[in-house]
């Protein structure tokens, strides 16, 4: 698929120093996981985090030097892999843009405002093969100098214009586009997917037909929005791993307008269309795919970007949460609001959890009893939560910071499952 964008800006974005490693380097931002590596350990049991902390009072932690990886395989130098990142920050980015030449961030979280858009286009990069949207004109509009978010607002600025990314919404910027994050609400938290070979996509509905799932319409792309100002700017570059930072004398963002479908772009959760049940069976999760990115194998993801949104569940004769299972992909999930309905304890906003290919997992005790002796009754599920599961055929590794530094991991993660009572009767038949 042919993807590109012009941009038509004040100054070539060639016009800067040469660039030099970034000193002090995040220490905790990892992007090669072989599993000799000292950053990273390997191990197949479930894991579970407490919520990331966010940074302390009197510590000045933006966007950037916020980022830490908990997870990921492969690495960016051949373009083959996945990173999964938090971020924790409580000051903006000041004259400081960011890009990243290893892969495209899908950014999500945020927790409890509902402000103002400061978005007007629908994505017609959100997917040619689904849907034509219709062209867009893109204005010049002068501006004074004014990626899934858990907790507090994202206003980001990019080269194509600005993305206010508010709670329960995602945003993808893809390789290569230069962004500045401010933090409109104070500190905040969230989750970061990288995917190192391919981009996001919509997932093909087969048989669900024309509509379901994430509709195109609903995601929206910047509008151009310029700075035309000669101040000193730092421009810090992700490039195999490692972060270098270059200075220029003027706004990175300068871009008077812009035409293509290479875009940075947002999408709002309590927008997707949910498909399930209506008679009796635990459909896979992936009814619930937002974004996909393809690997070369006919339908295996190199990643999934997965939520479960508030619902009916309307089963007969059917065990309705996630059945206990193994399978052939890495989970890891991560919740923005509320409680998971597969788990009744210890599964928080702004932490986290991995289960490995092929490591057993499902519904904690608590979920199965509630399931087991619960009238089967139309209910809805999930009402006032947002769980999400970024889903990957690769066997990730863990980082040296994940797994011991952030000191978050539930080491009685495995109880979860010691009270679940066996319900064998062999005299029934």
């Amino acid at each position: 698929k042919k993807t590109a964008s012009w941009l038509y800006r004040i100054h070539p974005s060639a016009v800067h120093r040469p660039f030099r490693p970034l000193i002090p380097s995040p220490s905790h931002l990892v992007s090669a996981f072989h599993p000799g590596s000292p950053h990273v350990s390997l191990t197949p049991s479930q894991l579970r985090w407490s919520p990331f902390d966010l940074p302390r009072n009197g510590d000045k932690v933006d966007f950037i030097a916020g980022l830490r990886t908990v997870a990921g395989a492969g690495e960016p130098s051949t373009r083959h892999g996945i990173a999964i990142h938090v971020f924790t920050a409580n000051v903006g980015m000041k004259k400081k843009a960011f890009y990243n030449s290893d892969g495209d961030f899908l950014i999500g979280g945020s927790i409890f405002h509902r402000l103002r858009l400061a978005l007007s286009k629908p994505c017609d990069r959100i997917l040619t093969q689904l849907a034509r949207l219709p062209s867009i004109n893109f204005p010049l509009i002068p501006c004074h100098h004014s990626t899934v978010p858990q907790h507090g607002r994202l206003d980001i600025t990019t080269e194509f214009g600005p993305l206010m990314v508010h709670p329960n919404e995602i945003c993808v910027i893809q390789r290569g586009m230069r962004f500045s994050v401010a933090l409109p609400d104070g500190p905040s938290r969230g989750y970061i997917l990288e995917v190192y070979n391919g981009h996001f996509e919509l997932p093909d509905l087969g048989p669900i037909g024309a509509n379901g799932l994430a509709d195109p319409r609903h995601f929206l792309t910047p509008t151009a929005r310029y700075e035309n100002a000669k101040v000193d700017w730092h421009i810090v570059n992700k490039y195999v791993g490692q972060l270098f930072v270059a200075e220029q004398d003027h706004s990175p963002f300068d871009v008077v307008g812009w035409h293509g479908n290479y875009v940075p772009y947002k999408y709002d959760l309590a927008k997707f269309c949910v498909i399930n049940s209506v008679s009796f069976d635990h459909i896979d999760p992936s009814i619930f795919t937002v974004l996909t990115c393809k690997s070369e194998r006919p339908g295996v993801a190199v990643a999934d970007f997965v939520i479960f949104p508030p619902r009916w569940a309307v089963q007969e004769h059917t065990f309705r949460p996630p059945y206990f299972h193994r399978n052939c992909m890495s989970e890891f999930m991560g919740l923005i609001l509320g409680d998971y309905e597969g788990k009744t304890g210890g599964f928080l906003p702004g932490g986290g959890s991995l289960h490995s290919i092929m490591t057993p997992h499902g519904p904690d005790a608590g979920a199965v009893d509630k399931a087991i002796t619960g009238e089967l009754k139309p209910v809805r599920v999930a009402e006032g939560t947002q769980a999400f599961m970024f889903e990957s055929c690769y066997m990730l590794a863990t980082t040296e910071w994940g797994l011991n530094t952030c000191q978050k991991v539930q080491d009685d993660y495995w109880k979860a499952w010691a009270g679940i009572e066996s319900k064998f009767d062999p005299a029934k038949k």
